[in-house]
């Protein structure tokens, strides 16, 4: 793995820079699991059942973005990245994709998401969040999509080691 890059949260901060500080340090995190690996190496599963791969989690954390930003702040309708249906199980199939394809994917949903929020007056901007049929605020989605990180970036965790027996932050 190549050498850490990402900037750490800050201790202090207030509620809104603390929220966008742990995103982003998630999603570095998520950027340095898959640094230097071959799209063969990206594509490589845990073990059966599960077809779960670190490029299969980046097509997956691309669904997220789109489904709790796109989709509740913008475009309720907008049409999911790798499915015709609300089904985040099918971006984890990543047995035909490349690293350029889903990161490409992957890092337009984060910016789109970024942007939404900067543009937000406030984190109780609400938003109607389609699969749930309900009213969501910024602030429950930054730590809705927060909380799917840390838990995805632990599956990457033992992706990678898996790979090539790289462990650690």
């Amino acid at each position: 793995m190549a050498s850490d890059h990402r900037i750490g949260p800050p201790n202090f901060g207030s509620e809104r820079d603390m929220l966008r500080s742990f995103l982003d340090y998630h999603r570095a995190t998520l950027t340095m699991k898959c640094e230097g690996l071959t799209d063969e190496e990206l594509r490589q599963q845990s073990m059966p059942p599960s077809t779960l791969s670190l490029l299969g989690l980046v097509r997956h954390m691309a669904e997220v973005e789109r489904a709790w930003f796109r989709r509740a702040f913008e475009d309720n309708d907008a049409p999911m990245v790798w499915s015709d249906e609300i089904d985040f199980q099918a971006a984890y199939d990543a047995s035909a994709s490349t690293r350029a394809e889903a990161f490409a994917a992957w890092e337009a949903e984060v910016e789109n998401s970024r942007r939404i929020e900067r543009e937000a007056e406030s984190l109780d901007l609400a938003g109607y969040q389609p699969r749930w049929g309900e009213e969501v605020s910024l602030r429950m989605v930054m730590v809705h999509v927060l909380l799917e990180y840390g838990r995805h970036n632990g599956h990457a965790d033992f992706l990678r080691e898996g790979v090539d027996g790289t462990v650690g932050a």
